[in-house]
């Protein structure tokens, strides 16, 4: 049994669905198939229902700083960790009915497959005892969690994001095994709603945060709330129903243990041999990051398939250039977005435009500054961490940052669209920064990096005098 169609698209995540609208806005016949659980990663054991157990944590968390705001009584909240799991799956479950609805309502029959495909070529796909041959093929089969070997004989002891939120109960004490951006939020989160929490990384920093000194200040603030251990390699066994943790010189038993050590693209048994193409140690084969294609073939591989940037609104914008070039008689190059990483750590880790590794130091300037007397900061009692403002030395161009401190993210955003126009420090300084507000401490960075450009002007930073036209 065979049909043709002009595009067939593998998996429904955020990539899919995004390639999905492009494909039916060209008017193009197509096939999804989708075999794992339905709903995107995001929505359904990543992005959502984390951050609503973030959101849980975070406020009863606040109640440390109500003596100091002098509101009395907190003693008298306590965690009902059956009732904040049953909410967390309660929004992750609305969530993941209306992407998947969202899609399926306006699929025929023969439009949708359940089940994994494997590649039989560049142009065929076997299906549940179908082939089906096509114009093009999109990948986007998702990834699925990192787990050494020793990791998986513990049993219902192992928790990963795929598993956790659909625990009924906090466990007493957790180890996390992983401290990129989602092992630090789950870990520290946890620790807030009273878990006991050890976490583990074998790299010297956490969060992804590169910078050495922003680095050491995220650890010491993510280290009040739970115990992290840097440059460490642990080895976990089972014995008596808890985890025994090993490092090189000590040992830690816990109730469970959170495997947070990435994610590797879900292309086995994908049959990426059939494609003639090199593959990598991995089994990918090379995928140009501007059109997402496969050499010269009619494939694409897009979102967390190609290992690339695993962010969901990278996924979603791969999924709509494979799609637009899918179809099209021509491939078109697409320039990415400014890179854009948040930890929704408390404080916020945040990593904009050029990374710390990728910065040319001979060349850049960095401005710092730690809120711990920025007004709005303190008035909150949120007045820690620190921002660091990379530049072009001699031209004062922005280049990109790292942030640790309250409410990071909106400050982010606003550096990415900095970077995208290709704004200058003095020309980010010529911006509003309305008082009392957060922005100020981005103000105050800026204007440490200023200092260190080869950029003079004989008027205070954020000042522009009118042309002879308009001032007159």
């Amino acid at each position: 049994m065979s049909r043709k169609v002009d595009v067939v698209i593998l998996g429904a995540g955020s990539a899919g669905l995004s390639a999905l609208s492009q494909v039916r806005r060209a008017g193009k016949s197509f096939v999804l198939i989708n075999g794992g659980e339905e709903g995107t990663t995001c929505a359904r054991v990543g992005c959502m229902p984390s951050k609503a157990l973030i959101e849980a944590a975070n406020a009863y968390h606040a109640r440390t700083r109500f003596s100091a705001l002098g509101l009395r009584g907190t003693d008298s909240v306590t965690v009902d960790g059956s009732a904040v799991l049953a909410r967390v799956r309660d929004i992750r479950d609305k969530l993941v009915k209306g992407v998947v609805g969202g899609y399926r309502k306006t699929l025929d029959d023969d439009q949708f497959i359940r089940g994994y495909a494997r590649l039989l070529g560049p142009n065929r796909v076997e299906i549940n005892g179908e082939q089906i041959d096509a114009d093009a093929i999109i990948i986007a089969t998702g990834s699925s969690p990192v787990l050494p070997d020793p990791f998986k004989d513990l049993g219902e002891a192992l928790l990963t994001t795929d598993n956790l939120f659909e625990q009924t109960a906090l466990p007493r004490s957790l180890a996390v095994v992983g401290l990129g951006a989602i092992g630090c939020e789950i870990g520290q989160a946890m620790a807030r709603l009273g878990v006991s929490v050890y976490g583990f990384d074998a790299a010297s920093t956490i969060a992804g945060c590169r910078d050495p000194e922003a680095a050491s200040v995220a650890r010491e603030l993510v280290g009040a709330d739970m115990r992290v251990f840097t440059d460490v390699s642990v080895s976990p066994s089972l014995e008596d129903g808890r985890v025994l943790v090993r490092t090189a010189d000590k040992q830690y038993t816990v109730d469970r243990l959170l495997a947070s050590l990435g994610r590797r693209p879900s292309i086995q048994g994908l049959g990426l041999e059939s494609l003639g193409v090199p593959l990598d140690e991995h089994g990918l084969p090379d995928v140009d990051p501007n059109t997402l294609q496969v050499g010269s073939l009619p494939v694409f591989v897009t979102g967390d398939a190609n290992a690339d940037k695993a962010i969901l609104h990278e996924a979603a914008d791969e999924g709509r250039i494979a799609g637009i070039n899918a179809v099209a008689e021509t491939n078109t190059a697409f320039v990415r977005r400014v890179p854009l990483s948040v930890a929704f750590t408390s404080p916020q880790i945040v990593s904009v435009g050029q990374s710390w590794d990728a910065l040319d130091h001979d060349s850049v300037a960095i401005g710092s500054y730690q809120p711990t007397k920025h007004g709005r900061a303190m008035i909150k009692g949120e007045n820690q961490g620190m921002l660091r403002i990379y530049a072009d030395r001699k031209s004062a161009r922005l280049l990109g940052a790292t942030l640790v401190m309250a409410e990071a993210e909106h400050l982010g955003h606003w550096l990415a669209l900095a970077i995208d126009r290709g704004l200058s420090i003095p020309e980010c300084l010529a911006q509003t920064f309305y008082h009392p507000v957060m922005e100020e401490a981005l103000r105050e960075a800026l204007q440490a990096c200023l200092s260190e450009c080869e950029v003079s002007s004989n008027y205070p930073p954020g000042l522009r005098p009118c042309d002879s036209e308009a001032g007159r």
